[in-house]
């Protein structure tokens, strides 16, 4: 794994936070996290119950999305020997994606939501805001799953388990640390949380360019060669 890929995998983080998804729905996940009300443009609850409650949500889906990353490493781990059709494979997945992103096109499958149809009650205590955050991961609506979709086919090919754990792991913080910013700077003032939301669809746009130049990139071998350059800039390594 180099470190484009880490930068990559925390990047596509913070747009899978930044999704239609997630976003505009903080303040909603926010008070089932603490098992309070929203009103008055704010989160009843204390900033303190709000940061561990936070804390025990990205825990949980930060569970699922490292067994999912090991899970996608070691597929790719059993098909090695057809290592160079699987990367252009994945580049063609990462294209659609961005398409499906990008507005340019619109696949009814990838559309339809995969989330796991469960109610669940308010949060009582550190232990169910984990087990949120685990039902959040399992059942990830699509607008997410197009971007963590991008990142598990660079994870499958990963040269060790342990890299394609830690990517994903890079991704979960990339989700987990603007989520936690936002619970806490906003959670008593969300009337300027909804000031920002009309980037969102912009943000998405932008990112599904990215993934489509991302992907044609795996496809023609190129992102292993930007990879290998870049590397010599980055003052650290793995």
């Amino acid at each position: 794994m180099n470190e484009v890929s880490i930068w990559l995998a925390f990047g596509a983080g913070i747009v899978s936070f930044l999704s239609p998804c997630i976003f505009p729905l903080v303040p909603a996940y926010l008070a089932q996290l603490t098992g309070t009300t929203v009103s008055n443009n704010q989160v009843n609850a204390q900033r303190r119950l709000i940061l561990t409650r936070s804390i025990g949500f990205i825990l949980g889906f930060t569970i699922i999305f490292m067994l999912l990353g090991a899970s996608s490493t070691y597929l790719g781990q059993q098909f090695a020997r057809w290592n160079n059709l699987i990367e252009q494979l994945g580049g063609i997945i990462i294209v659609i994606f961005g398409l499906q992103m990008a507005g340019i096109i619109s696949i009814r499958s990838l559309l339809t939501d995969k989330k796991v149809h469960y109610e669940p009650k308010k949060s009582t205590s550190f232990t169910s805001s984990v087990l949120l955050g685990l039902l959040f991961a399992a059942g990830w609506s699509p607008c997410i799953g197009l971007v963590l979709g991008a990142i598990l086919t660079l994870a499958s090919q990963a040269e060790t388990m342990y890299s394609g754990i830690f990517m994903l792991f890079i991704y979960s913080i990339g989700l987990g640390i603007p989520f936690l910013l936002v619970a806490l700077i906003y959670s008593k003032s969300l009337n300027k949380l909804k000031k920002l939301n009309k980037w969102v669809p912009i943000i998405q746009k932008t990112s599904g360019c990215i993934m489509i130049v991302l992907g044609i990139m795996l496809f023609t071998g190129y992102f292993q060669m930007l990879s290998s350059y870049l590397a010599r800039f980055v003052p650290f390594g793995l």
